[in-house]
């Protein structure tokens, strides 16, 4: 994963029902090559046992009765502090937070933490009522202004109480996700402050309910980019086509289904913009009409009048300010780079990513993809194969250097 100088994960495990997540979380990070090791609190282990982490991370896991026997050659939370490269604490439970907030230390989990010096990442799960409680945003509030500890807001849904509101832990999925990002950027907010535009997906152009002129876009790409831009502090706002996949924690979406839909929702968006990343695989046509019922197989014209959509990125470049950066997509076979380049200065881009379509598990539809990313300064970087989210911050790394 990511920065093969980063590693090393350490995985707290609070007292809550949600602890099982983290075993599919360290299950993953074990089969993609990342060392993995756990502490449990005693709360924890009424839920899991250190067995089954054990198990999933091919490593003992800790717990108190470890942190309080003299067996090894220096103190345990010393030791695992200085192994760390990303603390996960999951879930973050109200107890747990309260004594992270006021640099309280009484177990092996918060000794740890104070012990160690790596970006920390915090999954909250409770109660909706202990959620909302004033302390306790209190708390959260306080411990994000310090820029070493990561959040993942809570979700919505309905709780093992049975209550239906905000509390409920951030699934395995985006943890992932959060993790990923920072052995990437081992914690750097980079983007913090700034506000960041993005498009993904494809577009659908209907000539009756049910037929339409698309592509195979999933909007994977437009979502990794979002993904990083967040976990790199900015605020997002994802303008996205049809998609089967849940918007992230901590950002604005907006889903919508036409060109035109998201030629209107990307202008105006684009006043508050900082970055402008336009991913999404746009139609450049549509039909000149349309039905509102469906049409029988035996009406079906033989010939399909076509009209142009809206440049959208074009315009964005014309309404760009100064200060605004504009980063487009070129999704293209065989030679990538010439047509890209062309796009590149006819638009009036600063940046463009070129990535090929016809290449296996790379482009539509794929978790990866591959490109060459292209500025008008003259700069050219090949990016090799890789998750979509590593091209992402790839992407990122470039356009802020």
């Amino acid at each position: 994963m990511f920065n093969p100088k980063l590693k090393r994960v350490l995985i707290g495990v609070g007292g809550g029902i949600a602890a099982y997540k983290v075993c599919e979380v360290v299950s993953t990070l074990f089969k993609n090559g990342v060392e993995v090791r756990t502490i449990l609190t005693n709360s924890a282990q009424k839920f899991v046992t250190p067995l089954t982490f054990a198990t999933l991370s091919r490593y003992p896991a800790y717990t108190d009765e470890n942190f309080w026997q003299p067996n090894y050659s220096r103190p345990l939370h010393i030791e695992l502090g200085e192994w760390a490269d990303i603390f996960v604490i999951a879930p973050l439970t109200a107890n747990t937070l309260a004594k992270l907030a006021y640099g309280m230390a009484d177990n092996l989990l918060t000794n740890t933490v104070l012990a160690s010096t790596c970006p920390v990442l915090l999954a909250p799960a409770m109660n909706t009522d202990m959620w909302e409680q004033q302390a306790v945003q209190h708390n959260w509030q306080s411990l994000l202004i310090n820029n070493r500890f990561h959040g993942i807001p809570t979700a919505s849904g309905l709780l093992a109480c049975d209550r239906v509101g905000a509390g409920r832990m951030a699934e395995p999925t985006e943890i992932l996700a959060y993790i990923q990002s920072l052995l990437h950027t081992a914690g750097r907010l980079d983007l913090a402050g700034k506000r960041v535009l993005i498009s993904g997906g494809g577009t659908r152009e209907h000539f009756d309910p049910v037929r339409f002129i698309g592509n195979p876009s999933t909007g994977k790409m437009g979502l990794a980019l979002a993904q990083a831009a967040l976990h790199r502090g900015a605020r997002v706002t994802l303008v996205h086509g049809p998609a089967n996949w849940d918007v992230p924690l901590g950002m604005e979406a907006f889903s919508v289904v036409s060109a035109q839909q998201m030629h209107q929702a990307m202008l105006r968006h684009l006043p508050d913009a900082d970055v402008i990343v336009m991913s999404a695989a746009v139609a450049d046509v549509k039909p000149q009409e349309y039905n509102s019922e469906k049409l029988p197989k035996r009406s079906l014209p033989e010939a399909l009048a076509l009209e142009p959509v809206p440049d959208i990125v074009t315009e964005l470049a014309e309404r760009k300010q100064p200060h605004q950066l504009l980063i487009g997509f070129a999704a293209q076979t065989g030679d990538i780079v010439t047509p890209a380049l062309e796009k590149l200065y006819r638009k009036q881009l600063d940046a463009i990513v070129a990535n090929p379509v016809d290449q296996v598990d790379s482009g539509f539809g794929s978790d990866n993809n591959q490109a060459v990313l292209l500025d008008k300064q003259g700069r050219r970087i090949e990016i090799p194969p890789c998750s979509k989210l590593q091209l992402a911050h790839y992407l990122f790394d470039f356009v802020t250097a």
